[in-house]
């Protein structure tokens, strides 16, 4: 798998520091999850035998995990919760996987899916706590490293935190100074509280338009990773999100979903609110010469719904310049 590029973001620059954006909707299934899924799932297989492999996902994910099924020759069965996004759940079909759809959300997918392969041995390719796809995510940073080698902070949206883990250990490995920034939906805030509290903790719902950030159940091995790794993590609105999705698109002509825009949301909220240097939720402001931003866009599939929300906000309201 070639490089996905690092492009020089030149409307989100601003007092002499740099931003750019690696661009990840170009892979297969327009998500940065084949990275993981590829990787886990031939990794496992040449550990044992694999004659079915299942995962529960908003989307992305499962899309991942049937494009390695298919490339391995595994037959892959994919948990949706029910009224998944139909962009994400035809991309699922077309790669010719299984769909079981049920429950309110993805903690419900999980348990269901959890439940098919306790009955019937499957493997389950689960992409909060697989040990192996934070090494297929890890390569994003490696790319960075490599693209980038001046590189000051990297904004990762952070859903199950199987991205950030893999991006953040590689990149503490390669350039110990670089800074992490995670980016959570407001609606989806259970890793942000876990972050801050230490606790694995659960919330009661995930009512986010960022369905690859829509988690509500924080596994305790992550907690610990995240606290580890992780310099700060930000909280991002469904209607910033739809503004950073216009941004985009109007800007840096990129398309992105809500949740593959989560990063650059982050990074307009901190400069409108620091204007004049980087910021930090703590209140602390870094040397903008420590190097350049880098804000991660992990995914292009963007519901129809979705862009009429972002068509009328824009008639609404149209976001200023940073």
């Amino acid at each position: 798998m070639l490089p996905t590029p690092l492009t020089r973001a030149a409307s989100l620059g601003h007092s002499g520091r740099d931003v750019y954006l690696k661009i990840e909707t170009g892979l297969p299934t327009g998500s940065f999850k084949v990275r993981g899924a590829i990787y886990s799932l031939s990794t496992n297989a040449a550990r044992r035998p694999v004659a079915d492999v299942v995962a529960a996902s908003t989307g992305n994910h499962g899309a991942a995990v049937a494009y390695a099924g298919r490339l391995l020759g595994i037959p892959a069965t994919i948990f949706l919760p029910a009224n998944p996004n139909p962009v994400k759940a035809e991309r699922i079909r077309e790669l010719g996987a299984r769909i079981v759809e049920g429950g309110a959300d993805l903690s419900a997918a999980i348990d269901a899916a959890y439940d098919y392969c306790a009955r019937g041995g499957a493997f389950f390719l689960h992409d909060a706590a697989d040990p192996d796809i934070p090494s297929g995510t890890a390569t994003i940073a490696a790319e960075i490293v490599e693209q980038l080698p001046t590189v000051g902070a990297i904004y990762v949206p952070m859903g199950d935190t199987a991205l950030v883990r893999g991006v953040a250990s590689a990149a503490k490995r390669l350039k110990p100074a670089v800074r992490i920034v995670g980016v959570v939906a407001e609606r989806a805030p259970v890793y942000a509280l876990a972050w801050r509290s230490g606790e694995a903790t659960e919330t009661a719902s995930a009512d986010t338009i960022a369905d690859g950030l829509a988690v509500r159940r924080a596994l305790a091995p992550n907690v610990a990773s995240i606290r580890a790794l992780v310099d700060d993590v930000r909280t991002v609105s469904d209607e910033e999100m739809l503004r950073a999705i216009d941004w985009l698109m109007t800007h840096e002509d990129v398309i992105a979903e809500p949740a593959g825009a989560a990063a650059t949301a982050a990074f307009l909220d901190e400069v409108r609110l620091k204007a004049d240097a980087t910021y930090d939720a703590s209140g602390a402001t870094h040397d903008a010469s420590a190097g350049p931003s880098v804000l991660l866009v992990t995914g292009g599939n963007i519901a129809l719904e979705t862009t009429a929300s972002v068509d009328a906000l824009r008639r609404r309201a149209p976001a200023p310049r940073p």
